[in-house]
């Protein structure tokens, strides 16, 4: 902590209300308007409360990383001359003449994804006088119009779930707290937020608009450029939402079964190749070496990068082969949505995880018991269908290549919003099947 920050970031958070205060009725109605600030300060104070984390108990890491051994530098350079500030905010690893002494001491300087975040930071530190927690802010304000907009895209396709939506979109624990601070995870969820509420009115609503379309473009680029694996999950389960869609609203049950094998064929045809467009760009996330990278990753994370930030788990040996990998598909699901179990906890943030994870499993079985009967039907829900298989891909995708509790916790949480609101729309479809038994029955 600094004096700045005792200056800088109180003035910040007061104009924050203030605006938030001023463009609230544009982005809520008499419904949502409850959830909004209630979710804004949640987050502001989960940005604030990860800084404190990282310095008292971590000692340091990626978010001081980020910022005070990295964009700070930046900052410096702006105000020692505005041209090396720039140059070195827009560098991409390379030692430019004039700018060696500053990206010399940034951490980050040759890693493209974590220099995203640095750059994205040292914008803020423009304002923010390079104060960390006024930063953060910044960042926590991002996750929130993030959130905000994941929870409008599916409120706006099923306004009666308002506060199922609410729960899964701005509420959950683990979400607010890795989701709000200086970090990757941070600018990841608000992406998928945005890019989520995109399609939803590309699409759905089936309205065009020039802004929208960009912060689409601008949310695929994010992610693209921090965690390109996320993209790898979520397109075609993107692409699924909206061909399934399309088929839900044909009444004909014929043309229904003419038009189903073309719209696999086109969905399979145009997953594929949004993995391959990809993995162009990076080797370690084409279609023959993803299997490969799981297995580099996992043990990167788990016994070296990775081993100071919780406890370890394993999926036994892992052959770097895709048959291999995926034959841990079920185990890596398992932890991502279920653990660490209440014996595994080996310090008190993994007791938190670990009731998270338990509240996790009793919902899972209350569904699975009580209404598997309606699961099925529910499964013709395009809502649930796209929820369900993004969360669980994605779930494979971090637990077959995490091998570390406390590292898991950061990553897993953009599939946590998706599951829950998977859960959710199947109980509310029950409760729909069971108000329309008991309307026949009067009759």
């Amino acid at each position: 902590m600094e004096l700045r920050d005792f200056i800088v970031t109180p003035i910040l958070l007061i104009g924050i209300c203030v605006s938030a205060y001023l463009v609230r009725p544009y982005f809520t109605d008499s419904t949502t308007k409850k959830y909004f600030f209630p979710a804004l300060l949640i987050k502001l104070i989960a940005a604030l409360a990860l800084g404190i984390l990282y310095q008292f108990y971590y000692d340091g890491g990626d978010t001081y990383n980020y910022h005070t051994h990295g964009s700070r530098h930046i900052w410096e350079a702006f105000m020692d001359s505005p041209v090396k500030g720039i140059t070195l905010l827009f560098s991409h690893g390379n030692y430019s003449p004039g700018i060696y002494q500053y990206a010399s001491k940034i951490v980050f300087f040759q890693d493209p994804a974590s220099y995203f975040v640095v750059q994205m930071a040292a914008l803020f530190d423009l304002i923010t006088f390079s104060t960390y927690s006024a930063t953060a802010l910044l960042f926590a304000l991002i996750s929130f119009a993030g959130g905000w907009a994941l929870f409008l895209a599916f409120y706006e396709r099923s306004p009666e779930l308002y506060s199922w939506q609410a729960l899964a979109t701005l509420f959950i624990p683990s979400v607010v707290f890795w989701g709000s601070g200086l970090m990757k995870d941070t600018l990841t969820f608000s992406s998928i937020g945005f890019l989520t509420y995109s399609l939803s009115y590309l699409f759905f609503r089936r309205k065009f608009s020039i802004s929208v379309l960009l912060l689409m473009i601008l949310s695929i680029w994010i992610l693209f450029s921090v965690k390109k694996y996320i993209l790898l999950c979520y397109m075609p389960a993107a692409i699924l939402w909206v061909y399934a869609n399309r088929l839900a609203k044909i009444r004909s049950t014929v043309l229904k079964l003419l038009i189903t094998p073309l719209a696999v064929m086109l969905l399979i045809a145009s997953g594929y190749y949004s993995i391959i467009l990809i993995g162009e760009d990076d080797a370690r996330y084409s279609v023959n070496r993803l299997a490969l990278t799981a297995r580099i990753t996992a043990y990167d994370i788990g016994f070296y990068s990775g081993r100071d930030a919780g406890s370890g788990y394993s999926l036994g040996e892992l052959d770097g082969t895709f048959n291999g990998m995926m034959s841990k598909a079920p185990e890596a699901i398992n932890v991502s949505l279920f653990r660490p179990y209440l014996w595994e906890v080996r310090n008190p943030l993994m007791l938190l995880s670990s009731f998270e994870s338990l509240i996790l499993i009793l919902l899972t079985f209350y569904v699975i018991v009580n209404k598997r009967l309606l699961i099925f039907r529910a499964l013709r829900d395009p809502t649930v269908i796209f929820c369900l298989v993004f969360s669980l891909t994605f779930a494979f995708a971090v637990g077959v290549s995490t091998f570390n509790f406390g590292t898991l916790a950061r990553y897993k949480i953009p599939l946590l919003p998706f599951y829950v609101l998977a859960m959710g729309n199947i109980l509310s479809y029950s409760n729909n099947e069971r108000k329309l038994a008991v309307l026949d029955e009067t009759e």
